[in-house]
């Protein structure tokens, strides 16, 4: 009996209860769901030899930073579907081999040419979408609109109720800026399957950049008691509350939110993760006019010290240099600036010079030397999605590039800026700001 995965694609297994299991273990990594790991070990057990239940578990390894168990099983993917895999088969291993031995450019290539051929594979698909995905970190600036190009190439292929596609083409509008389109989108996804938390976290960053706030703090105060605490984007929904909080002034929830939460004590995300959340949150906190308790600046520098120590993966090197500017620890951060500096004079970091003007910045604004911070990064600004992640991510460099305008005399540069915010979508730091602004 012939087998086949959730999108009527053949799968090269002669167990019905392994391609099951595979099923079911797709949907969950593909939903970010706990219970994904035991599925496709099921499968695994069940027929060995299935390569693409053994390609499927080294990608939840890869996506829970558990690299070298992703690339050996990976690599055992890809002796399997040598001797027994289909073509299609064989070239999603492939694109997948690519991605997770770090040759991100060959896999993206790779990915797109494959969608093309067989645009239903969504595991591939998957790929160069998200905040974390093949086009984010492709040091491309126009890597949102991209994403968006890419989901509309292939819709027609898609019912109108296929949860997974719902939920990265709403991702890519919103992020792109439509945001009604991609709200109506991600709640809808979300409707169709709750224990997603890829649309949860879509319809989180869809209500911030519409400046829904009580929408979105009453969306993540409902769904996330029902997701386990060891799931890999809890303490970054949590985060999303956290922002919220703080964006309204209010600091004794938005503390007790990291603390319980997004705290590297606290969290149990992978390493990118909790190191972008703890150095984006704390640095807010601070650039915001508020004290940040003792230790807790420490506390992410210590989790931080084991992970992303060589510079050139840019989204990790911003919030490292963040943790290092706050901390005083110069000597590492113009280390990694001058690294990174070397990177791009050689033409291989994809991002661009814009990865070290936000580290050198970034010193720069902990020194309270404003006008300098502000001499750095205002010519940059501009490039500074090529560092990947998300709008609400990144923000965080507008945010210092704005307040050090205030707070260097740059008042009509500051009040520029803030109302194309506001009439972006309300916010009520925002409007605190330029009504400081007008009465100064």
């Amino acid at each position: 009996m012939a087998c086949f995965d959730r999108y009527s694609l053949p799968l090269s297994t002669p167990s019905e209860y392994a391609a099951n299991r595979y099923r079911t273990g797709v949907d969950l990594l593909l939903s970010l769901w706990p219970g994904a790991a035991d599925a496709l070990d099921e499968a695994i057990a069940a027929d060995p030899e299935f390569a693409l239940a053994q390609a499927a578990r080294a990608r939840l390894h890869a996506i829970r930073a558990e690299i070298g168990d992703a690339r050996a099983m990976i690599t055992n993917a890809v002796a399997l579907v040598g001797r027994n895999g289909t073509p299609r088969e064989r070239s999603h291993v492939e694109v997948l081999s690519l991605a997770i031995h770090g040759q991100a450019a060959k896999a993206l290539a790779a990915a797109l040419e494959h969608v093309d051929r067989w645009p239903r594979d969504v595991v591939v698909l998957s790929l160069p979408l998200g905040a974390f995905g093949l086009f984010a970190f492709s040091g491309m600036a126009d890597h949102d609109q991209a994403r968006v190009a890419l989901c509309e190439r292939h819709a027609r292929h898609f019912e109108d109720d296929d949860w997974w596609f719902l939920t990265y083409r709403g991702w890519a509008h919103g992020e792109n800026g439509d945001v009604r389109l991609g709200r109506t989108l991600t709640q809808r996804a979300l409707e169709l399957r709750r224990h997603n938390v890829n649309a949860a976290h879509a319809v989180a960053h869809v209500l911030y950049e519409a400046g829904a706030n009580d929408e979105a703090d009453a969306m993540i105060a409902g769904w996330l008691p029902e997701y386990d605490r060891s799931g890999i984007l809890h303490g970054h929904i949590a985060w999303h509350a956290a922002l919220i909080a703080l964006e309204r002034g209010d600091t004794k929830r938005a503390l007790a939110i990291y603390d319980a939460n997004v705290a590297p004590a606290a969290s149990l995300g992978v390493p990118i993760n909790v190191v972008s959340d703890t150095a984006s949150f704390l640095w807010r906190m601070q650039a915001y006019g508020h004290a940040v308790p003792a230790g807790k600046w420490d506390d992410a520098a210590r989790y931080a010290s084991d992970y992303f120590r060589q510079a050139g993966f840019p989204f990790a090197d911003v919030h490292m240099a963040l943790i290092a500017a706050a901390t005083g620890a110069t000597a590492a951060l113009d280390e990694r600036a001058s690294a990174l500096d070397a990177l791009v004079e050689a033409g291989t970091l994809r991002a661009g010079a814009v990865v070290p003007a936000i580290c050198r910045a970034a010193r720069a604004f902990a020194e309270e030397k404003y006008a300098k911070c502000a001499a750095i990064l205002e010519p940059v600004a501009h490039e500074v999605v090529r560092i990947g992640g998300s709008g609400a991510q990144r923000e965080i460099v507008q945010d210092t590039l704005l307040v050090a305008w205030m707070r260097s005399g740059e008042a009509g540069k500051a009040r520029a800026l803030l109302d194309q915010r506001l009439h972006r979508r309300p916010s009520p730091r925002d409007m605190r700001w330029l009504n400081q602004l007008v009465t100064a």
